[in-house]
């Protein structure tokens, strides 16, 4: 089934600079790149994509690293690219990652741990439609 999902790369892999070798990994996977932004987060953006978070103890000190610094948010595409993504992108938690995943490879700790990427297909339309409302309005395959 051909998906549309969500990617961020959070400030500490453009920090970094490893949004190159990140985006690379989905394309050698066959997923498409549909569109993609650079941008620095402001608290309205980031209560729009976390809003499940908001009120926990974790949230203030994650607004903070998430808005230190740009962003790259992107659209991908491709066949059951919800869980593909999934898949490269690795645990949550960089020290429980499979070495060969972005995380497993590159993370250290929970809050740096490079990437957000969307869970289900509910999670995609709502995220893909905070930066790229225009690839949502005619796509009930999200």
């Amino acid at each position: 089934m051909i998906e549309k999902t969500f990617l961020m790369v959070k400030p500490d892999g453009v920090r970094r600079k490893l949004v190159g070798e990140i985006l690379a990994r989905f394309e050698r996977k066959g997923l498409e790149i549909l569109a993609m932004r650079i941008l620095t987060l402001d608290e309205e953006l980031v209560s729009l994509l976390y809003a499940e978070h908001i009120g926990k103890d974790f949230f203030p000190p994650f607004k903070e690293f998430i808005m230190s610094g740009p962003v790259v948010v992107c659209a991908l595409q491709g066949e059951n690219a919800i869980q593909s993504v999934r898949a490269i992108v690795g645990a949550t938690n960089p020290q429980e990652a499979a070495p060969g995943t972005i995380r497993g490879d590159y993370g250290a700790i929970t809050r740096y741990n490079l990437v957000h990427a969307s869970d289900k297909p509910e999670t995609a339309r709502r995220e893909l439609s905070i930066f790229f409302q225009d690839l949502c309005e005619d796509s009930p395959e999200i």
